[in-house]
């Protein structure tokens, strides 16, 4: 189901969410995870579709002239579907969340107390360019057992829409509402009317740039779940093995740099910059990355050309990075702390109180320790598909996964008790 907004006509869809969702709710995980393969199924039956229409959207934005960072996280092909498709068969592997029993206990008079997960109910999800998120957030929707009211960005929309299309046919195939995955159209008026949808939708998750982000945290009057954008950073210690850190920091920068857990800023200690910052510009700039920094990291190596002042808060997305030399880890933690978006923050050293100092103070979703950012993914870290990084502290944080698409309630069960 597919609408241009007007009011009623998003009335509608919510309502038909709301009754999806119920039912849902009482499916049992054999049947969610049958559905979860038809849906791979459906996808990959119809991926000639999904790529004209894709090809359609690559299309357009080249026309538009958008960055090539998005362009990446627009394009599909067969691999990429397969991919999807597969992600989908994995969330059916994975342990049902729903009626897990978090704690339970027995009172003194014999009653006892569960405290259970269930469903949101009807998750909203605004997100930006890459349509794989379409089939991850579906399927961690229905796996947890939330109807799903997927608002995409204007630039994938022939996208989401063929693989919409291709989800609910796998859902009507094998018997569940096709409300449980709905797409939702229209322009700025759509993403406003979800976020005045208090009571509709239960809960609104927006992934993407940071000002679609920072806009749905401010004007939404729906639960919001935070997901955060990427500004990384990596301290280079003065303990720091060389060779395994111009291996980390060349795999978090340049294996995908359009992704939200790319390196972006690397910060070098003071004791060491002579000799290692020279070894990664060369490195670095072999890879074709563009680096700026601060006059301590410009006075060594030419190659480096002056940031900004005010862009150490920027997400490059691109082969671009940010590099500075610091006094020492105090200063590197600082640095960080005033310019960090909570997202991944990492250390490289084999000192143990800098490794015990850093995850300390780091005030981050995820803190690594000489591991690249690159793993901070709800696959990488068994999850299956993610929603997004929550960088908040409520209700969930880092990669939001299956357990995180769930809240509690409490079932009481008694043989007759009253309070006295």
């Amino acid at each position: 189901m597919t609408f241009s907004l007007t009011t009623s006509a998003f009335i509608d869809q919510a309502k038909a969410a709301k009754r999806a969702a119920n039912m849902l709710a009482v499916a049992t995980r054999d049947r969610k995870d049958a559905a979860l393969g038809v849906l791979a199924d459906s996808l990959l039956e119809h991926q000639d579709a999904v790529l004209a229409a894709n090809a359609t959207d690559i299309e357009r934005g080249k026309q538009a002239q958008i960055a090539t960072a998005l362009l990446d996280r627009l394009a599909l092909n067969p691999d990429r579907i397969a991919a999807m498709a597969a992600g989908l068969r994995e969330l059916a592997a994975l342990p049902d969340p729903i009626g897990e029993v978090v704690r339970g206990w027995d009172l003194s008079n014999g009653v006892h107390v569960d405290q259970l997960r269930v469903p949101f109910g009807v998750v909203g999800i605004i997100y930006e360019a890459r349509p794989n998120v379409t089939t991850d957030a579906a399927g961690i929707c229905l796996k947890s057992g939330n109807a799903a009211l997927l608002r995409g960005s204007s630039s994938a929309l022939a996208s989401n829409r063929a693989i919409v299309a291709a989800l609910r046919k796998g859902l009507e195939t094998c018997g569940l509402p096709a409300d449980c995955v709905s797409l939702v159209e229209g322009g700025r008026e759509a993403t406003t009317e979800m976020m005045q949808a208090r009571g509709k939708i239960d809960l609104l998750i927006p992934r993407g740039g940071a000002s679609l982000i920072d806009a749905v945290v401010r004007e939404s009057q729906v639960p919001v779940i935070e997901t955060g954008t990427g500004n990384c950073h990596l301290f280079v210690d003065m303990s720091a093995d060389f060779d395994m850190a111009l291996t980390i920091i060349r795999n978090a920068k340049t294996q995908r740099p359009s992704v939200c857990n790319a390196l972006e800023t690397l910060l070098v200690h003071s004791e060491i910059a002579a000799q290692f910052v020279p070894k990664a510009v060369e490195m670095l700039t072999e890879s074709g990355v563009k680096l700026y920094g601060n006059s301590a990291a410009v006075a060594l190596d030419t190659r480096i050309a002056p940031a900004a002042a005010d862009s150490w808060d920027d997400e490059f997305l691109s082969l671009e990075l940010r590099v500075a030399v610091l006094d020492d880890l105090d200063a590197a933690i600082a640095h960080i702390g005033a310019h960090t978006s909570g997202h991944s923050e990492t250390i490289v050293t084999n000192n143990l109180d800098s490794k015990r100092i850093f995850v300390a103070k780091v005030d981050a979703a995820c803190v690594l320790v000489n591991a690249s950012s690159r793993f901070v993914d709800g696959g990488q870290f068994g999850f299956g598909a993610e929603i997004g990084i929550s960088t908040q502290k409520l209700h969930a944080r880092g990669p939001m996964a299956l357990p995180e698409m769930t809240t509690t309630k409490y079932v009481i069960t008694g043989d007759g008790q009253v309070r006295g």
